[in-house]
């Protein structure tokens, strides 16, 4: 019975293996990943220090970072099914929290769900994170040790390694968040291209597809938010278009629509607008 209400849960997804690179800055100017005797660096360890992480094995086998986000649900479960029935939850869920199944949620020693916090299985919680009043996990979740959801933030098929933090009005879909970063109040990594339509047939929206040197690949997805690597910081209302992977400890100017594509290493995202002063009349 247990293994059932955990098998509920847990959605498929049928994904062809990527094909390449990509690459993409709002300049206009042509970027790629950083490249090794012509093969294209875009595995994990690329945008990541998965040392230490205590869920790494979410990564297992991934060539390209991305491919991680078909696997994180079943991860999740077979993670949880692992855990001793009655030891899956070892921190605190407040009063008035809503936990919709303890038995499909993992919630590590030092961890506080907050009153008006909705957690929804399968889901991994770490040690000494804070699940604020107002949170919104929807399931297909690996939230590492020392991170912080907070209030009106929305987390689905997602991985946050340790100390990210996405505190405010966040929405956080088919992404991941590497070490230590940090997302500005109202940022909202987009995951459905605005252009994609489901089949009428088959009832399936088209893949996501990035393009490089003038060639498409297909990443295999229809939902891809943002791969966001350790330390980057994104400024308040930043908008990710879907298919966008920020390189190590980027920063995002307020209010910046970042288009789909690579960004590398230590750049900067800079926001662009006159602002006018006028009389009232």
């Amino acid at each position: 019975m247990f293994l059932l209400s955990l098998k509920r849960h847990l959605r498929a997804y049928s994904i062809d293996r990527p094909l390449c690179g990509l690459y993409n800055l709002s300049t206009g100017r042509c970027y790629r990943p950083i490249s090794c005797k012509g093969r294209i660096m875009l595995k994990p360890s690329d945008f990541f220090d998965l040392n230490g992480f205590e869920f790494k094995a979410v990564f297992d086998g991934v060539d390209y970072v991305w491919e991680a986000l078909s696997r994180v649900g079943r991860f999740a479960l077979e993670y949880i099914t692992s855990v001793d029935a009655d030891s899956t939850v070892q921190g605190v869920i407040m009063p008035g929290a809503y936990v919709d199944d303890v038995h499909a949620v993992v919630i590590g020693e030092g961890t506080v769900v907050e009153p008006g916090a909705f957690v929804q299985g399968p889901a991994i919680i770490g040690r000494n994170c804070q699940i604020r009043h107002g949170a919104y996990i929807r399931g297909h979740v690996v939230i590492g040790n020392n991170c912080i959801v907070g209030h009106c933030s929305e987390l689905k098929n997602c991985v946050m390694i340790d100390t990210s933090q996405a505190p405010h009005f966040a929405y956080v879909g088919d992404s991941i968040l590497g070490r230590g970063v940090n997302l500005g109040s109202g940022t909202v990594l987009s995951n459905v291209p605005i252009s994609s339509v489901k089949d009428q047939q088959t009832g399936k929206r088209p893949t996501i597809k990035l393009t490089i040197d003038g060639k498409t690949y297909d990443t295999g997805l229809v939902k891809f938010g943002a791969v966001v690597g350790d330390y980057c910081q994104t400024g308040s209302n930043v908008i990710t278009n879907p298919a966008t992977l920020l390189g190590k400890n980027c920063l995002v100017y307020p209010g910046a629509s970042v288009k789909k594509g690579f960004y590398p290493d230590n750049k900067i995202i800079k926001l662009r607008q006159d602002v006018e002063l006028a009389d009232k009349r």
